[in-house]
């Protein structure tokens, strides 16, 4: 008997499984109404195992599958958990299949019980990024059941951008809101969402009303909505910050909802908060204090609480406001004038001169009128006022101001010349190699250190057993398959797994290395390999090989510390530990070693090489006893636009508008038959160590349009850092001429190499002061420094090529003066003098002296030889100060004049 009823069971339950498979979709709600709940379950496991099959497939016939499956399974799950679960998976977001009218007639036909708690399930999911939900089936369930409207994220999100989808000959957005039921408890909902602000401001015609800002004013004048509760829920979101973009939209809905001043005044505390908020908002927020003040609703004390924020502000207009602001006040009301100069008073502190000058106005203005009790205060304050203002200061104040030297700094204020961390010991294990090499595999630019373990313990352990070692990274190579490098891209260190798949024995690497490239290139070398791509290749390609045939015990090149650098002592124990296991090292792997080797050594290091007796050991002794790779002094050449300086690429159209630019020219120190050390290099370091032309189409045979350099380019010439930036200078110059992001950031590392510091580095690091993005001239500041700290820095080199880059254009004055503001305020003003003193004949004597920013460095200067206690004319600034007018560069290169001269 029970076999019957099992039967019975099977028969509806293999009908509705094949309905699904067969692409019956019409039939479906008649065969889930004929099943009770015993049959319904029963289905599950079929349904989970199609669902399985139909996973990874993405076809039009496995989407219309998935369809199918969907309808059947939300109603199979008798839970609402289940069921919530099911219509919410993510491999069911095909098509449409959220408007099916077969879904939606098989959800009604449910109990209403049922229907509401899956509602209220799907209404608490997650948001997904592909902007696919099941919003249309809740939405028809809410409205049809009259349950109450969801109001968790997903719902509200979905709600807000249904009206945006909307085709055809429709209404405009605020009648279609006015006639929505949902309006008035979701609308409040929106203010609690992130990344709205997109959504808020979108226009879906030029109708008026057809845009959410606007919208949102015309519901809650018209009483759709509670218009208190919008002004409360606005203010509190401006309050909570958020992204630039959702703090606009949101002040475009304050200004929609037009609050009256008695309504602002009510929440005076909240508009006061909004000056410290985003500048937009500030600026709001100051044009209601000001309107409320000039109405009499406010108390005069947040006039000085307003000024105490706004001007410590670094944006000029809101700053020029808030002086304006404060002389009407005064004005307006001359019993005020004494809060008022002392507010005033607190922009003397501002690093822009000009804001300085119109501050000191305003306190001159109403100086009589406050009297004499403010003098006192207004004195101190007065000497954080530039040099220039000095004079006009102390015949307002009665008292000498910014002279009597006690501010003179003796000496700069640098960090700590930053010292080299150790590479640490060799991996010890495959188990430990395994995990580094992950670590390295995810870091989006892995560190030198981890590299360069990596390789030489992929090396050491396969010379103790490789065996274990490809146990180890299988489920490494699992994850992340080497499959040639990109053709697009730089062979780069996660190119490791090269490596790791010789490891494993996969493939003979004399295979792989025809992968991509075709006959004759390797797999790591693509048609856009730059010099350093191809070095760290052949590396790669070399210890490849030698897993090959007899791996050899460990790397020579292995670095002894993160900047790339080997210890000379470590380089010759390496050698004779080479030498007693009778093994030869690979050419490029010696080469690699003795271009990072420092070869400034005593003479116990120096006998140790010379008893070595392997053709790689006397190479080494010969390295160090002729003090290896020479340095290669650089020479300035000017380009100025029409002499060859136009970068075309391969279509032949212009990359860029011609440009004048100062770089470098360098001699080839690789580029002949004999190399340092009277043995030849190998091609990949050639053409690394080949001279650098004066030319910008030089940079097409070093770098590509996708040039991104990475730390371990560094550590490939860590004693040679001239060489380096002269190979690099066309990106740095980019950086200011061109606005290029992110070549900048890589100065603090050339600044902590070893080597001279000659023209092309400093010539890098005055294009990094100069360069258009914040994040550069920060990262050029910190290079500045780094030099300064070790004794690298000529500040005398670095003066006049900033003041020829100025005149020429290609830096900007206001960019150079923000960089180097940022230096002196960290102390070392000396530092910065050294290198606008130099700057100083180029800049008042051959620059145009309109240009915008020009008075504000000359300020800057002014001040650092103010604080340093410089003394000694200057033809060009004498000249500058003779000059007649009074715009600001000749105020300043007067006020300069009279530092100098004590």
């Amino acid at each position: 008997m029970n076999t019957t009823v099992e039967a019975d069971r099977q028969g509806p339950v293999d009908e509705l499984l094949t309905a699904v498979r067969s692409g019956r979709l019409a039939e479906l709600p008649e065969l889930l109404a004929g099943l009770d709940a015993a049959q319904r379950r029963a289905c599950l496991p079929g349904l989970k195992q199609l669902r399985k099959e139909l996973r990874p497939e993405w076809s039009r016939e496995a989407g219309a599958a998935k369809g199918r499956l969907l309808v059947a399974g939300a109603v199979c799950h008798a839970g609402p958990a289940g069921a919530a679960a099911w219509l919410g998976g993510r491999d069911f977001a095909v098509r449409d299949w959220a408007r099916n009218s077969v879904l939606h007639q098989v959800i009604e036909a449910q109990p209403e019980e049922w229907q509401v708690e899956v509602v209220t399930r799907l209404a608490d999911r997650p948001v997904r990024n592909d902007g696919w939900s099941m919003y249309p089936v809740m939405e028809a369930v809410v409205r049809r059941t009259g349950c109450e409207v969801p109001r968790g994220e997903l719902f509200v999100r979905r709600w807000s951008e249904r009206w945006d989808s909307l085709g055809g000959a429709r209404p405009p957005l605020v009648e279609t809101l006015r006639q929505d039921a949902f309006t008035p408890v979701l609308l409040p909902e929106l203010f609690e969402l992130a990344d709205i602000g997109y959504a808020l401001t979108f226009r879906l015609s030029p109708r008026p009303g057809d845009v959410w800002t606007e919208a949102i004013g015309e519901l809650a004048a018209a009483g759709v909505v509670d218009r208190t509760d919008l002004l409360d829920r606005c203010l509190a979101r401006l309050l909570r910050g958020g992204k630039p973009a959702d703090q606009r939209a949101f002040l475009e809905v304050l200004r929609a909802l037009a609050p009256t001043p008695e309504e602002y005044a009510a929440r005076l505390r909240d508009v006061v908060a909004l000056l410290d908020g985003l500048s937009v908002l500030a600026g709001h927020a100051q044009e209601v204090l000001v309107g409320l003040d000039e109405a009499g609703l406010i108390e005069p004390e947040v006039l000085a609480e307003a000024s105490a924020v706004l001007l410590f502000r670094s944006e000029k207009k809101l700053v020029r406001a808030q002086l304006s602001w404060l002389d009407k006040a005064a004005r307006r009301a001359p019993a005020r004038s004494g809060p008022v100069v002392l507010a005033a008073a607190e922009a003397f502190g501002h690093p822009d001169a000009a804001l300085q000058e119109r501050a000191l106005k305003v306190v001159a203005r109403h100086l009589k009128v406050a009297g004499e009790a403010v003098l006192p205060e207004l004195r101190a304050a007065a000497e954080t006022l530039g040099p220039v203002h000095h004079e006009r200061a102390g015949e307002l104040f009665g008292a000498r101001v910014g002279g009597d030297g006690q501010d003179i700094e003796s000496q700069d204020f640098l960090p700590p010349a930053p010292e080299p961390r150790p590479l640490g010991a060799p991996i010890g294990s495959a188990a430990e190699l395994a995990e580094e090499l992950s670590a390295l595999l995810a870091a989006r630019e892995p560190d030198v250190a981890v590299f360069e373990r990596v390789l030489d313990g992929l090396v050491r352990l396969s010379h103790l057993d490789r065996a274990a070692l490809a146990e180890a990274v299988e489920p490494v190579r699992r994850v992340h398959r080497w499959s040639g490098a990109g053709s697009w891209g730089d062979c780069a260190p996660r190119d490791v797994l090269y490596v790791v798949a010789a490891v494993a024995g996969e493939t003979p690497p004399w295979k792989l290395w025809d992968y991509l490239g075709g006959k004759g290139r390797s797999a790591l070398r693509g048609d856009r390999t730059t010099v350093h791509g191809a070095v760290l290749a052949a590396r790669l390609e070399e210890a490849s090989r030698q897993l090959f045939r007899d791996p050899p015990p460990y790397l020579l090149a292995t670095p002894t510390d993160t900047t790339g650098a080997l210890d000379a002592a470590v380089l010759v124990q390496r050698i004779a530990g080479y030498e007693a296991a009778g093994a030869t090292p690979g050419k490029t792997d010696l080469a690699q070693a003795l271009l990072r080797v420092g070869v400034a050594v005593d003479g116990t290091v120096l006998t140790a090489a010379e008893a070595l007796t392997s053709p790689a050991g006397r190479r080494l002794a010969h390295w160090l006893r002729t003090g290896g790779l020479p340095a290669q002094p650089s020479e300035r050449v000017l380009f100025a636009p029409g002499k060859g300086l136009r970068r075309v690429n391969e279509y032949g159209n212009r990359w860029w508008e011609e440009v004048e630019r100062i770089l470098v020219a360098q001699p080839g120190v690789g580029a002949g038959p004999k190399g340092p050390g009277g043995e030849r290099l190998t091609p990949e370091f050639r053409a690394l160590l080949d001279g650098t032309e004066p030319s910008v189409a030089r940079a097409r045979t070093v770098y590509n349009w996708n040039w991104r350099p990475v730390a371990h380019w560094f550590a490939m010439l860590p004693w040679h850092r001239e060489e380096l930036a002269a190979l690099w200078l066309d990106p740095f110059a980019e950086g200011a001429d061109q606005g290029e992001r992110g070549a900048a950031c890589h100065l603090p590392q050339l600044a902590e190499a070893g080597g001279p510091a000659g023209l092309a580095l400093h010539l890098a690091l005055a294009y990094g002061l100069g360069a258009r993005h914040a994040e550069d001239r920060t990262a050029a500041v910190d290079a500045l420094l780094v030099l300064a700290a070790r004794g690298d820095l000529d500040g005398e080199l670095l003066g006049r090529e900033l003041g020829a880059l100025v005149v020429c254009g290609t830096v900007m004055a206001g960019r150079l003066g923000s960089a180097l503001t940022m230096a002196a305020e960290t102390g070392a003003r000396a530092t910065v003098w050294s290198v606008l003193g130099p700057a100083l004949p180029a800049l008042l004597g051959e620059a145009d002296q309109a240009t915008r920013g020009l008075g504000d460095l000359i300020g800057l200067a002014t001040d650092c030889a103010r604080r340093t206690g410089a003394r000694g004319p200057v033809a060009e600034v004498t000249a500058a100060a003779g000059r007649a007018g009074s715009g600001r560069v000749v105020k300043e290169a007067r006020a300069l004049r009279d530092v100098l001269a004590g």
